[in-house]
């Protein structure tokens, strides 16, 4: 046996070893009663475990399946990825097969955000199936978006045209969504019930992160929420169900209400993507915090997990800047004009107007 440490091998690491020597994946102990199950329901249930909401289960299966039914060369295609057991595809995805390089490979033609979207999914799998990810699959960089809001003239301009839209479930969409900022799952989500009109308040329960949440009314929301009482009245008779109802009297998706989002940019003479139920979201936002309401006090409004997803907030849009540029110098053109021979005191400066003199004749 050579001795010579020049000639010796590095070592390889367990997962380098396992394909090496073409052994069955090890699952972590967590794992080993149910290798012989299903992948797709264990998973599931580990999603329902931690809370995850039906829109990011959705986007995580978006992300699973083709990286599952991904070929490699020599392999023939897979016809039924949800038959595999746990340990089977704990195999299929070990990180050192290429499998997952080819699939990442794939999403390259991606926009930055849907690309860490599918990342995202796949590592939480990984990580359930008890592998480690790959240091050299790494997120891709994104720019810093600022959030999109509505011109007051536009904003006007929307609230003209649902006022006036042939279906009243227009009028108090925009008006909740403009008044307390719900997320639309949130709002499609509220039963009747959710809502007291004597506190001016409604609940959110199992938004977002299956938190809850209080959210709060303004004189106009009352009013627009007591009109349309009436014509839920004329819908459905259920007293404890969905708050929001469609003329067939049954509960509103998030989808309809983005179609909805269409009719209202399309009467309204904006783009269609100019409009969205989060754009109205952002409005919200941004109307608190011009109006001089705190950052935490936004973020609890707005059901945030963390302060940095609000502090984006902090950055003013181009038609915030103007308004405010404007207001400042309507506010500059009422001052009392300062005579030619004022002389001006050495001051502070954060000092304004304080300090002027005007000598005497």
């Amino acid at each position: 046996m050579d001795t010579d440490r020049g000639t010796q091998r590095k070592a390889l690491r367990p997962s380098q070893r396992r394909l090496a020597v073409d052994r069955d994946v090890e699952l972590p102990p967590r794992l080993v009663h149910m290798r012989h199950l299903p992948w797709l329901e264990c998973y599931l249930q580990q999603l329902r475990t931690e809370s995850k909401s039906e829109n990011t289960t959705k986007t995580y299966m978006a992300a699973i399946h083709p990286l599952v039914e991904t070929v490699l060369p020599g392999e023939g295609v897979l016809e039924d990825a949800a038959a595999l057991s746990v340990e089977a595809l704990a195999a299929r995805i070990e990180p050192l097969n290429g499998r997952l390089d080819r699939w990442v490979h794939s999403l390259s033609d991606l926009k930055p955000s849907s690309f860490n979207t599918r990342l995202a999914a796949a590592r939480h799998l990984l990580g359930w199936l008890g592998h480690r990810w790959p240091e050299h699959l790494v997120r891709a960089r994104t720019g810093r978006k600022l959030p999109r809001t509505l011109t007051r003239r536009e904003l006007s301009n929307v609230l003209a045209a649902a006022k006036w839209h042939e279906d009243p479930l227009c009028r108090v969409v925009v008006t909740l969504m403009l008044d307390t900022g719900l997320r639309v799952s949130e709002l499609c989500d509220m039963d009747l019930d959710a809502v007291d009109a004597e506190d001016r308040s409604a609940m959110v329960r199992s938004g977002k992160g299956d938190k809850d949440r209080l959210v709060l009314f303004t004189d106009r929301t009352l009013h627009e929420l007591e009109l349309w009482f009436e014509q839920r009245a004329l819908r459905t008779d259920d007293p404890g169900g969905a708050l929001l109802v469609s003329q067939r009297g049954q509960r509103i998706s998030p989808r309809s209400v983005q179609r909805m989002m269409e009719a209202l940019a399309d009467a309204a003479g904006l783009p269609r993507g100019r409009l969205t139920p989060h754009v109205l979201r952002h409005n919200f936002a941004t109307g608190l915090l011009e109006r001089g309401a705190d950052l935490v006090s936004i973020q609890r409004l707005l059901g945030h997990a963390s302060i940095a997803t609000t502090r984006v907030y902090l950055e003013i849009g181009d038609q915030t800047l103007r308004e405010v540029y404007h207001r400042a110098q309507a506010a500059r053109e009422t001052m009392p004009s300062v005579p030619d021979n004022a002389r001006l005191e050495e001051t502070t400066p954060a000092t304004s107007s304080v300090g002027v003199r005007v000598d005497e004749a």
